[in-house]
């Protein structure tokens, strides 16, 4: 195919970008055809890269309401509900919810999800279902997966034995939750203990890590001290850390700058943390997100996460990855142009990145993936919810979209027709 007329995220304008066996073979302005393609007409609008969700659940998603809903909408409600739900669940039922949320994904231009699975329950019956969905997707979606132990891989029986099983089955990452651990002691000790162990399996680390309100968990600073100890720099995530934001600006900044010298990706969840943190707060109540743009500034790669959709933790949620921007510019009031670019790019390269995607980009050569958004510019993408017209993986597409329009006629106006006004 060849697509005239598109703009890019980094700015160019009146591109066009031509597509030959599944690859990129070219982008400039008027580029001649070549004969028997498809031709598509841009018309301005923005081709973006695929949206990329760097931290899901997919093992709970769309099971809101079973066996109850969180009636406190907390964290630890959730918790407690998770652990409900675990012994009802089946293994086609969590395959049925993780396929339909894939589609849901690909209709929104999101073609890359990092999933963490509870390895908590010995069956391993959500492991054993998300691996064979990874399989089912593999040919329009990409599919990391994180073994999560939700309930402490030192405070829940035989929890470090399951992690250890669900890697030997395939698992890609390795993953904990050191503020949920009985003690800080033992938070300190379950971080050294997987961080050992993704080193001798040659993984990547992703941590639930001080998702809390509470100034003084600070796991985070012994994930960076262990990355460096095991020379994993690179290789590891701190997700969550929304005690950063209530830390005083001294200890954050000594924090950040291990953080930056340990080489960490860091992971927010704004539609979620702005909704679980400050919950025990009444007023001024925090916003809870982790300080994405000091982070930024750092020099941290900082990725962006849904997180939950229709789960016990989160009754909202549609797969969209630009209300997940959206929320984070907001949370981190980061409304000049640099910080919308940013945010745009923490749910689209930066989270490709932390993936460590071999394949990413809007570039000569690289697979063509890519989504056509009903917008001229990433700011405008983000302010509309874009429409997302085109979808494409590998050079074949995978969903189209009519463009939304408002057909307006109004007493004394002009008749319109302007998509600008449609969401």
């Amino acid at each position: 195919m060849l697509l005239r007329q598109v703009n890019l995220p980094d700015g160019r304008e009146g591109q066009d970008v031509l597509v030959q066996a599944g690859r990129i073979a070219a982008i400039g302005p008027q580029l001649p055809v070549p004969e028997g393609i498809e031709i598509i007409d841009g018309q301005g609008c923005l081709l973006s890269p695929p949206f990329v969700d760097v931290h899901f659940h997919l093992d709970a998603t769309l099971s809101y309401g079973l066996p109850r809903v969180n009636a406190s909408g907390t964290l630890l409600e959730g918790i407690a509900l998770w652990g409900e739900l675990k012994p009802q669940l089946t293994q086609d039922a969590l395959v049925e919810r993780a396929l339909s949320y894939c589609d849901w994904a690909v209709a929104k231009g999101l073609l890359a999800i990092r999933s963490h699975v509870d390895v908590c329950d010995p069956r391993l019956l959500a492991v054993e279902a998300l691996l064979h969905v990874k399989e089912r997707v593999k040919p329009y979606l990409d599919l990391q997966l994180v073994a999560f132990p939700q309930d402490g891989v030192l405070r829940s029986a035989g929890a470090l034995e399951n992690l250890q099983r669900a890697l030997d089955m395939g698992v890609d990452v390795v993953g904990g939750i050191p503020h949920f651990e009985r003690t800080y002691e033992q938070g300190t000790q379950s971080v050294k203990l997987l961080c050992e162990l993704a080193a001798e399996r040659g993984l990547p680390v992703d941590m639930h890590c001080d998702e809390s309100d509470d100034p003084q968990s600070r796991h985070v600073e012994t994930l960076a001290f262990e990355t460096q100890r095991l020379g994993l720099q690179g290789r590891v995530t701190g997700s969550h850390l929304t005690s950063m934001h209530s830390m005083d600006n001294y200890y954050a900044s000594k924090l950040i700058a291990l953080m930056a010298e340990a080489q960490l990706h860091a992971v927010a969840n704004p539609l979620i943390n702005i909704t679980l943190q400050g919950r025990h707060d009444s007023y001024p109540k925090r916003r809870g997100m982790t300080r994405v743009p000091e982070l930024m500034a750092a020099g941290i790669n900082v990725g962006f996460g849904h997180d939950c959709v229709l789960d016990p933790w989160y009754s909202m949620g549609s797969a969209d990855m630009l209300e997940v921007a959206s929320m984070g510019l907001h949370v981190a009031q980061m409304t000049s142009q640099a910080g919308m670019q940013a945010c745009f790019d923490a749910v689209t390269v930066n989270s490709a990145w932390l993936l460590g995607l071999p394949d990413y980009g809007l570039a000569v050569g690289k697979s063509a993936d890519f989504v056509l958004l009903q917008a001229r510019n990433p700011a405008e993408a983000l302010r509309l919810r874009a429409q997302r017209l085109l979808v494409v993986r590998r050079g074949q597409v995978l969903s189209r979209c009519a463009p939304a329009t408002a057909h307006l006629n109004l007493p004394g106006r002009p008749e319109q027709i302007d998509w600008r006004l449609a969401r």
